[in-house]
């Protein structure tokens, strides 16, 4: 299975800037963003189902799909899947064997959610609650405080088009030693999860039980659900948790972290995790 990864992520906009009482022209860079269409096929069919629209930037189109389905609880054995393509550039079809199971009881959705929003167009509030195929047993691994400091500059170091437009998201894996093992980007934070999960559900690396998640922005409710469906036990946000993510986090038994900074941190829930 091939997973695009040069892709262009951004393109260069003509603009005016206002500075000093004054507009000059200047070339800006800007993260795309574009809709990509799951499809989902069986192997006996002739075309596939639309689960769903999302709006992302463009690379991994595959991983996205893959990562997409797994944590919506859609598709739960990678064993199933035949094959991944992409004809268009913007529509990913996912052929799996006629015997597959396919869950889309929970996931009914009007087909569309936007770049910044994961569980948009749910049709019901039950909907938004998946079953995790992994349950995270005790609080371990344990994780040292200086270790966590360090993070985000190590995410910083490689997030490439963060740093040339300032408008994406990342989603970051770390071993339990603290080395970068994966980094995948995105205009949507959920997105960048999807890719990230879809990689490692592909390689056959889930749960990742000894990982830690970094991510660029905010904990939401859907980002904390993806992690629990990869059976991701530390969960670190460089911006704040909604009260909805600290709960699955704590029934979950999530280490989860908010507000990371260089010396300091808050730990809402799983604090037994952290070596103090």
């Amino acid at each position: 299975m091939i997973f695009d990864t040069s892709i262009p992520k951004t393109q260069k906009r003509q603009i005016k800037r206002f500075e000093n009482g004054t507009f000059r022209a200047k070339e800006d860079l800007v993260a795309i963003e574009a809709p990509l269409e799951i499809h989902l096929q069986k192997e006996s069919e002739i075309s596939g189902k639309s689960v769903a629209v999302t709006m992302r930037t463009p690379g991994n189109d595959a991983e996205l799909a893959l990562g997409f389905l797994f944590t919506e609880g859609i598709l739960s054995d990678f064993n199933c899947i035949v094959s991944t393509s992409q004809l268009d550039e913007n529509i990913v079809t996912v052929l799996v064997k006629d015997d597959t199971a396919i869950n889309l009881s929970q996931s009914d959705r009007n087909f569309y959610t936007t770049s910044s929003c994961g569980v948009c167009g749910k049709a019901s509030i039950d909907a938004i609650k998946v079953s995790p195929i992994f349950k995270l047993a005790g609080f371990s691994p344990k994780v040292k405080p200086a270790l966590l400091f360090g993070l985000q500059e190590k995410l910083l170091e490689q997030q490439s088009t963060f740093a040339e437009t300032g408008g994406i998201h990342a989603a970051a894996l770390f071993n339990i030693g603290g080395e970068l093992e994966l980094l995948k980007e995105d205009v949507g934070r959920h997105n960048a999860l999807d890719k990230l999960i879809g990689n490692l559900w592909s390689q056959g690396m889930l749960p990742a039980s000894n990982h830690i998640l970094l991510l660029s922005g905010r904990a939401s409710f859907e980002l904390v659900q993806k992690a629990t469906m990869a059976g991701i036990p530390v969960i670190v946000a460089v911006g704040a948790p909604s009260s909805l993510a600290i709960e699955l986090a704590e029934n979950n038994q999530h280490t989860l972290i908010g507000f990371l900074k260089k010396q300091r941190f808050n730990c809402y829930t799983g604090h037994e995790r952290i070596e103090g």
